[in-house]
C-alpha cells in the first residue's frame, strides 16, 4: 500500500514537470512573438508632415499639360526650396534648412511622384503629405527618448519645437506605409522596403520546389519499388540519410565551387539560389516519400497485381495518389526549412544591396532571410523596426506553409 502511494505521488510529480516544462516552453515563445510584434508592428506604418504645396509652372519649366516625361525631366528642388520659404517665411534662411531636415530628404522625388499621378495640380496649391525624417519618425513612435541631451541626439530643440507645432496643429499624421510593401532596399530606412526580398524568394522557393520535388518524387519510386537490395543500394540511402543532416552552409559551398565557379551561372540570381536549396531540400523530401510509399498497406499492390495492372500502372496509378499527403507535407515542411536559410544564400551572394524588384529569376535578387541579416547590421534605428517587420512576415509566411501541410494531411490521410 505504502509503495503505490509512492508511485501515485511520483506520478504527479512527473505530471507537474511536464506541465511546468510546456508552460515555461510556451511563456519564452510567447514573449519572443510579443518582442518582434511589438518592435515590428510600427515598420507597416510611417510618419509623415501635412504642407502645402504650389506646383509653380514658372520654378517647374513645364509647358502647358506636360507629358510624364516632362514632369520626370523637370527639377522639383528650386519647387521644394520656394515652398519652404512660403510656408516658414518667419524664420530665417539657416532655420529653414534645420526644418527641412524634418522631412524625407528625398521630398522632390515625393512631389514629382504627386504631380506625375495628378498633373491637374500644376499651378494650384495642394496640401500633401510628405513622409518624415527617421529620427522624426522613430520619436513620435516613441522609440526613441526625446529628453535625453540635446547633444547626444541628432535632433536639436529648435526642430523638437517646430514638431510640436506641427501635432498642436494636427499636420502630423501616422500612415499605412504602402511603400514597404512596393520598393526594393534602400540606404534610408523611410523608404526601405521588401518587395525586393519578397519576389527574390518567391523566385527561389518556385525553382526550389520545380527542381526537388519531381526528382525526389521518382527517386523515391525507384528505391522504394524497383531497386533490388544490393551495396549500392544501401550507400544510396545511407547517403541520402546523412544529406538530410548536413549542414546548410555545405550546400552553400557546393553551389559556389560548382554552379558559381565550374558552370559559370550569374552570381547572386534566384536561379542559383533555388538549386542550391534544392540540393539541401531533396533528401527531407525523398525521406517523406519513401514513408509514405511504406505506409501504403500491401493488400493495394497485391489487389492491383490481382487484377492484371502492370508494376508501373500499381505505382503510378494506386500506391502513389495513397502517398502524396504525406509526400506533399513533407514537401512542405522541406520548402519551410528553405525559406529560412539565410548560410546558402551568403555563400553564392544572395546578400547584396538590391534596390529594384526582380521580375525574372535571372536578375540579381535578394531573400528575406538576407535582407533581415543586411537590416540587423545597419546603424539607424529605423532599421531595427524594419527588421522585426520583416521577421513578422517571415513568421506569417512559415505559419501559414505550416497550416498548409497540416490541412492536407489531415484531408487526403487514410487510416488503414
Amino acid at each position: 500500500m505504502t509503495n503505490l502511494i509512492k508511485r501515485k505521488k511520483a506520478e504527479r510529480r512527473f505530471q507537474l514537470y511536464g506541465i511546468f516544462a510546456v508552460s515555461l516552453s510556451l511563456l519564452f515563445v510567447l514573449t519572443l512573438i510579443v518582442n518582434i510584434f511589438s518592435s515590428g508592428i510600427g515598420g507597416f506604418y510611417k510618419t509623415s508632415f501635412l504642407m502645402e504645396i504650389h506646383f509653380d509652372q514658372k520654378l517647374l519649366k513645364l509647358e502647358d499639360n506636360p507629358s510624364s516625361e516632362q514632369i520626370e525631366d523637370a527639377s522639383f528642388r528650386k519647387l521644394i526650396s520656394y515652398n519652404f520659404k512660403e510656408n516658414f517665411s518667419q524664420y530665417s534662411k539657416d532655420e529653414i534648412k534645420q526644418i527641412k531636415k524634418l522631412f524625407y530628404r528625398k521630398i522632390d522625388k515625393e512631389t514629382q511622384s504627386y504631380l506625375l499621378k495628378n498633373p491637374q495640380y500644376l499651378n494650384q496649391k495642394v496640401e500633401l503629405l510628405f513622409t518624415a525624417s527617421t529620427d522624426i519618425d522613430q520619436i513620435h513612435k516613441g522609440n526613441f527618448n526625446r529628453n535625453i541631451p540635446e547633444k547626444q541626439r541628432s535632433i536639436n530643440n529648435f526642430q523638437l519645437g517646430i514638431y510640436d507645432q506641427f501635432i498642436e496643429t494636427g499636420k502630423v499624421k501616422k500612415v499605412f506605409n504602402k511603400r514597404y510593401f512596393t520598393s526594393g532596399d534602400s540606404r534610408d530606412p523611410e523608404s526601405a522596403g521588401v518587395a525586393s526580398s519578397v519576389m527574390g524568394s518567391v523566385f527561389t522557393i518556385l525553382i526550389c520546389f520545380l527542381l526537388s520535388f519531381p526528382i525526389a518524387i521518382f527517386a523515391s519510386i525507384y528505391l522504394e519499388e524497383f531497386a533490388k537490395s544490393g551495396k549500392v543500394t544501401d550507400l544510396i540511402e545511407i547517403n541520402i540519410n546523412n544529406l538530410a543532416a548536413v549542414p546548410s552552409i555545405i550546400f552553400g559551398l557546393l553551389g559556389l565551387g560548382i554552379l558559381l565557379n565550374f558552370f559559370g551561372l550569374p552570381r547572386s540570381t534566384s536561379l542559383v539560389g533555388g538549386m542550391v536549396l534544392s540540393f539541401m531540400t531533396l533528401p527531407t523530401i525523398i525521406v517523406a516519400c519513401r514513408s509514405s510509399l511504406r505506409a501504403v498497406p500491401p493488400s493495394i499492390r497485391e489487389g492491383a497485381l490481382a487484377l492484371g495492372a502492370t508494376k508501373n500502372q500499381v505505382v503510378f496509378h494506386h500506391v502513389l495518389p495513397l502517398a502524396m499527403p504525406g509526400t506533399l507535407t513533407g514537401t512542405i515542411i522541406g520548402l519551410a526549412r528553405a525559406v529560412g536559410e539565410t548560410a546558402p544564400l551568403l555563400m553564392i551572394g544572395m546578400v547584396a544591396f538590391i534596390m529594384n524588384v526582380p521580375s525574372t529569376p535571372l536578375e540579381p535578387a535578394v531573400g528575406m532571410p538576407a535582407q533581415i541579416y543586411l537590416w540587423s547590421e545597419s546603424a539607424e534605428r529605423g532599421f531595427i523596426e524594419k527588421t522585426s517587420s520583416a521577421i513578422i512576415l517571415l513568421l506569417i509566411f512559415l505559419i501559414v506553409v505550416n497550416f498548409v501541410s497540416v490541412y492536407f494531411r489531415k484531408k487526403y490521410e487514410k487510416k488503414w
